[in-house]
């Protein structure tokens, strides 16, 4: 991998590490072994952002999440992520996200939060390597409730790479501003009965309480959800550049597995359920069953 990608991927879990502390171009400068006049320029090409944009983003992103989960002052989110008083960040708030803090406080709806993802990934995906053959794949049995799921639809995509293509990464953060049922957003594969005509197999979505009466994004669909349950299949935890060999080997063993010897049968009538790819977890997908007979 080319050490300008690397760089980049440097400042950025520098900007993670730090985000509540002040963070000055020499210091990003020096944790990407660049002169400060090259490591910029790295930064914007890479990002399409600078750096100041990006931090003040994510800063924003972070505060929306704590006024919607916190019971906090908005001077105290204010100060903490590095804004010199409540009328910049209020400004700078309403810049992002169309809203003061204060209304978003009282009432959070959806909002495009920024999700910065790590340069080095785009170029994982060029690469080939190699993982262990043999891997521990733990299953659990899952019982989901009867739900409302709040979806966006692609047009054509299978899978998560051409689905980002369609309809672009920032609706994950959209997503991730919503409170969800499981505590994340997910990925889906809908059986045919979900799918609307010339629409994706696989979306993201969110999984909310079956009264729900907050908003709706545009361009989203809701679609309702049976109880059911679900096999959960979880890999080992995993190197983050190595996320891609780490699916497939789940994937691999959940074709591979018989839930009949569980008294078990696979049932196609529910969406198979994929959770964010976190290196220190390991990969989590979960696919429905039903009791054999029935």
């Amino acid at each position: 991998m080319r050490e300008q990608i690397l760089a980049v991927q440097r400042m950025q879990e520098y900007i993670e590490a730090n985000l509540e502390r002040e963070i000055r171009l020499s210091d990003l400068a020096q944790v990407s072994l660049f002169s400060p006049w090259y490591a910029y320029r790295l930064f914007r090409e890479q990002l399409g952002l600078t750096p100041t944009e990006y931090i003040r983003k994510l800063r924003l992103s972070r505060a929306a999440l704590r006024l919607r989960d916190e019971n906090v002052r908005i001077i105290d989110v204010a100060f903490d992520l590095g804004f010199g008083n409540v009328d910049t960040f209020t400004r700078a708030f309403f810049r992002e996200f169309g809203r003061n803090p204060s209304d978003y406080a009282r009432s959070p709806e959806p909002i495009p939060l920024f999700i910065p993802y790590g340069v080095k990934y785009r170029e994982l995906r060029k690469e080939k390597r190699n993982m262990p053959d043999i891997q521990t794949i733990y299953v659990q049995p899952v019982h989901k409730p009867e739900r409302l799921c709040i979806i966006k639809r692609g047009m054509r995509a299978r899978d998560y790479f051409p689905y980002c293509e369609e309809v672009s990464c920032d609706v994950w953060g959209i997503l991730m501003s919503m409170r969800s049922l499981c505590g994340e957003p997910v990925c889906m594969w809908l059986p045919g009965k979900y799918r609307k005509p010339n629409t994706s197999l696989y979306v993201q979505g969110v999984e909310v309480e079956t009264d729900y009466l907050g908003a709706v994004p545009e361009g989203f669909d809701t679609i309702r959800l049976p109880e059911a349950d679900y096999l959960l299949f979880q890999g080992e935890p995993f190197r983050e550049e190595d996320y891609c060999q780490a699916i497939q080997a789940v994937q691999q063993a959940m074709d591979r597995y018989d839930p009949t010897v569980i008294g078990y049968q696979w049932d196609g009538d529910n969406p198979r359920i994929q959770l964010e790819p976190r290196g220190e977890r390991g990969y989590m997908e979960l696919r429905a069953v039903k009791k054999i007979g029935k």
